[in-house]
């Protein structure tokens, strides 16, 4: 569910940044003041709300989580991507005649989505907590669907019974999948030199 939905969301987020920095004038101004409405709102709320609307289900949680994400990738992307078309390769490929697709794709893609990849990554791991927390909530996966969230909340039950392992070893589980995965991220961010 992680990997799926950051991998959707950041999808949506660089295509929607890479047209705002490219085309500038109206399209910038409407896809960033969406991306602000987006990110005036908890993403927990959100996604709360979202689930509460349409139904429990993997692929919901999915478009749940990707509908929160997106927007943090494509203000990321546009900025990135303002400061490539600023270069003189750009100004040259323009220039030259190049079509606006191929200068996007070719040219302003490839340099600016380095910073974008690297809090991809950490993200990954932001989205398997907003899982387990919907999960753990009872709005995210059904019961027939593993999930960590869904683990601690039955065992979370168990507590004071003193069968505390229930609860307590998926939770470390977690602890250590999202450890881990910002550990990669932040190999990522220096392998990419990215300054945060």
């Amino acid at each position: 569910v992680g990997l799926a939905s950051t991998i959707g969301a950041l999808t949506i987020g660089i295509m929607a940044g890479l047209a705002a920095a490219q085309f500038g004038g109206t399209i910038d101004a409407l896809i960033m003041r969406i991306v602000d409405f987006m990110l005036g709102f908890p993403s927990i709320l959100v996604a709360l709300v979202l689930l509460a609307s349409i139904g429990r289900g993997v692929d919901k949680v999915i478009l749940a989580i990707v509908l929160v994400q997106w927007a943090q990738y494509a203000r990321l992307m546009r900025a990135a991507a303002m400061v490539e078309r600023r270069k003189e390769y750009i100004e040259a490929a323009v220039n030259f005649g190049l079509p606006t697709r191929h200068i996007m794709l070719a040219h302003l893609l490839p340099n600016s989505v380095g910073s974008v990849l690297v809090v991809a990554s950490i993200s990954i791991a932001s989205a398997i907590t907003l899982e387990a927390t919907l999960s753990f909530l009872g709005v995210g996966v059904p019961v027939t669907q593993p999930s960590l969230g869904l683990l601690i909340a039955n065992g979370f039950e168990f507590l004071l019974s003193g069968e505390y392992w229930i609860a307590v070893f998926p939770g470390i589980a977690l602890v250590l999948l999202i450890m881990s995965l910002n550990l990669v991220g932040d190999r990522l961010r220096r392998s990419f030199n990215v300054r945060a």
